[in-house]
């Protein structure tokens, strides 16, 4: 559901509406206005937020630029009305701790352009809120709110406040002016009791927090409900090409060969298609004499921009997403590196660097690994690409996971059956831990005289999580092994949203964030390096969660 309202002041429009992925950087920009002395959001985080409950999250956009933002999840009571930080209940900021069966939305941000005043943007983002509770029959909202004016009060000698307890009763009784408290209590929210140590970062509140909550009137319910998710259909179509390995005479043989698969995987209406791990080897394949590695990739580098527009090209010829396996690609600043290009049906092209080169690949090509893992935003949903060897780092996968993805693609190229089943049992484990479907493509067969190609082993297929909506051995399709063929399944999305809410294990749900987190080192996504965010709730003008 978006929702979608405006309002003319003169030549300027103020326009209400559903968070979107082209919001992520206006988003990000606000948060930086607005927390000055806060570690911003990272994109990835923003990018979580909207694809893990897109009708929760809203933005308020004044002549285009957005000037107000607030994200929330569905949670169940028991786990809204527990002891909790911010940490824990957004799950690290990325609120992939929304569950559908929740019968409370808790708001885990809130906050407006301090310049924008009179138009009421924050009363305006608390209705889009209250207005998705009543539509949903949510019990109603909850969210932890700061009291920014308590280690002020706290320090006075008189007319203070003693406690947080004591500060609140005092903003109540009209005693202490605290105006994002007042802003709240104003809106219908009435305060259920103090969370302590709720946002450490947060001087200005001493860490605590207000437990607010508003109750929907049209609900009356005298025990938590549990709301059942029901089994919907979402259907896609994933191909994996198990390809074989093979000497060609030129550069269009080469891609003749690769239209083949994608055009019969386009006859078989596919979503997508996906290639193997280093499969352009196969252009050294006509040179005159091997060539040392360093050559190598200089030859392989000039096929790039022919690569990319040729795979774009496909793409949106035969309507389908494309992840073309992986390139090694000589960089502007001279490092390689081992790229997945993923070519969408829209014309878009998106990369996805490998994050750890193999011993065999820094030996041979002296690749280096990227810095930067997220999303790619499809037609079908958010999706993610993990090149061989990151498949068997687990972080990474999660990562994808928070950030909204529920499919990910493995390319990957392996010599034996050893080095196979390592990418294979990771792949299965990775499916499992985040609850998503795992599709692998592997290169078959060998390529004399091209250096790290000399035997293929690969058993390509699609992996699911192991539940009752899956397959009972968690593999939706899979290929042969060891011959070149195409494997081609029908996954269902929504199983994956059932699972995570009501599955014999909810895997994602219930890790222990109050006891561990993955922390990321963010370069270049807001013009420097910055530890994770720990976000206040509230703003400068209306404050809530």
């Amino acid at each position: 559901m978006v929702r979608k309202s405006a309002e003319k002041f003169g030549k300027r429009r103020l326009e209400i509406r559903s968070a979107l992925v082209k919001d992520i950087r206006g988003i990000a920009a606000l948060i930086r206005r607005v927390y000055t002395e806060l570690p911003p959001y990272t994109l990835g985080e923003i990018r979580g937020q909207i694809n893990n409950f897109p009708e929760g999250c809203f933005v308020a956009l004044l002549d285009d630029e957005v000037v107000g933002y607030c994200a929330s999840m569905q949670l169940p009571e028991p786990v809204v009305f527990a002891d909790h930080d911010w940490d824990e209940i957004s799950g690290n900021g990325y609120g992939s701790r929304h569950d559908p069966t929740g019968d409370w939305l808790y708001g885990y941000e809130m906050c407006v352009d301090p310049k924008v005043r009179g138009v009421r943007i924050g009363r305006r983002l608390y209705e889009e809120r209250r207005t998705l509770a009543e539509d949903r029959d949510l019990t109603g909202i909850v969210f932890g709110g700061r009291m920014p004016g308590y280690a002020r009060a706290k320090r006075r000698k008189t007319g203070g406040a003693d406690s947080p307890q004591d500060y609140l009763d005092k903003v109540i009784a009209g005693k202490i002016h605290d105006p994002v408290l007042r802003f709240q209590l104003a809106n219908g929210f009435e305060p259920e009791r103090i969370l302590e140590g709720y946002l450490p970062e947060d001087k200005q509140s001493a860490a605590n927090a207000v437990l607010m909550a508003w109750r929907n009137p049209y609900v009356e319910r005298d025990q938590p409900v549990k709301k059942r998710l029901p089994r919907g259909v979402e259907a896609v179509r994933v191909a994996t090409c198990q390809l074989q390995a093979r000497a060609v005479k030129s550069y269009e043989e080469f891609i003749a060969a690769v239209e083949y698969f994608i055009d019969v995987a386009s006859d078989y209406e596919s979503d997508f298609i996906v290639f193997p791990e280093l499969f352009t080897l196969m252009l050294l394949s006509f040179e005159e004499k091997e060539l040392s590695p360093v050559e190598a990739i200089e030859r392989l580098s000039e096929y790039t921009p022919r690569l990319k527009t040729d795979f774009s090209d496909f793409a949106m010829q035969y309507n389908i997403n494309i992840i073309a396996g992986s390139h090694p690609t000589r960089m502007d600043d001279g490092d390689i590196h081992n790229i997945a290009y993923v070519c969408l049906r829209d014309g878009s092209v998106h990369e996805q660097e490998k994050i750890h080169p193999t011993p065999n690949e820094r030996y041979w090509w002296n690749i280096k690994g990227g810095d930067k893992v997220e999303v790619i935003q499809t037609d079908c949903g958010p999706i993610g690409v993990q090149i061989c060897y990151d498949s068997e780092f687990p972080e990474l996968s999660r990562r994808l996971a928070d950030e909204g993805a529920r499919i990910i693609f493995v390319p990957f190229c392996t010599d034996s059956r050893q080095g196979y089943l390592r990418v294979r049992y990771c792949a299965q484990a990775r499916a499992i831990e985040n609850q998503c479907y795992v599709v692998m493509s592997g290169n078959v067969g060998n390529l004399p005289n091209v250096a790290n190609m000399d035997i293929q082993y690969a058993q390509s297929c699609i992996l699911t999580p192991c539940d009752f909506p899956f397959a009972r051995d968690g593999i939706a399709a899979e290929a042969s092994e060891n011959v070149e063929t195409l494997t081609i399944s029908d996954i269902n999305l929504a199983d994956l949203s059932w699972a995570r809410a009501e599955g014999t294990v909810r895997n994602l749900a219930d890790r222990r964030f109050d006891l561990y987190r993955i922390e990321w080192d963010e370069e270049g996504e807001h013009g420097g390096r910055s530890k994770p965010r720990r976000a206040p709730i509230g703003t400068a003008t209306a404050g809530g969660g």
